[in-house]
């Protein structure tokens, strides 16, 4: 992702956001709260923010993101500090085309190479997405009562 590609994280962010069905979508400005806006507020400030983006005719479709949190300001999937927790979404024109699949296979790579050894994600319980998390080796290391924090080792 180039830095100038950044604000997009803001707009995948809200995209991620699980909403379940019957449920009015949160208003854009929950963004804007400091637990989702430390997700993408000054970006690439922190050792090993990651992103990866896929594009379709020029634009920007999806997303898979990942920033090392500190303690004093964990996120829904934190672990560790060393720990990366990544985020995803996908446009929903592009969903359900392996686009979600490809990118988090490249920020394990990607993360592989700078020597991270796992990341973490936090997703809803009824997030038909935890079946993608299960396919791709993440295991629940935590269960909540909304959600499981998850976690996939890297080589």
């Amino acid at each position: 992702m180039l830095q100038s590609e950044a604000p997009f994280l803001k707009e995948m962010l809200y995209e991620s956001l699980y909403v379940p069905a019957g449920m009015k979508p949160y208003p854009r400005t929950v963004l804007e709260q400091p637990e989702l806006s430390r997700y993408y507020l000054n970006w690439g400030s922190i050792p090993r923010d990651l992103a990866v983006v896929a594009t379709s005719r020029g634009g920007l479709v999806a997303a898979v993101w990942g920033r090392a949190q500190l303690p004093s300001a964990k996120g829904f999937g934190y672990i560790d500090v060393d720990i990366p927790e990544i985020g995803i979404a996908v446009k929903p024109d592009f969903r359900n085309q392996g686009v979600g699949t490809t990118l988090i296979k490249k920020i394990f790579k990607r993360y592989n190479e700078l020597g991270v050894r796992s990341v973490s994600l936090s997703v809803d319980r009824q997030n038909p997405a935890k079946r993608l998390y299960d396919r791709l080796g993440f295991q629940v290391v935590v269960e909540n009562k909304h959600d499981f924090i998850m976690q996939k080792m890297l080589s």
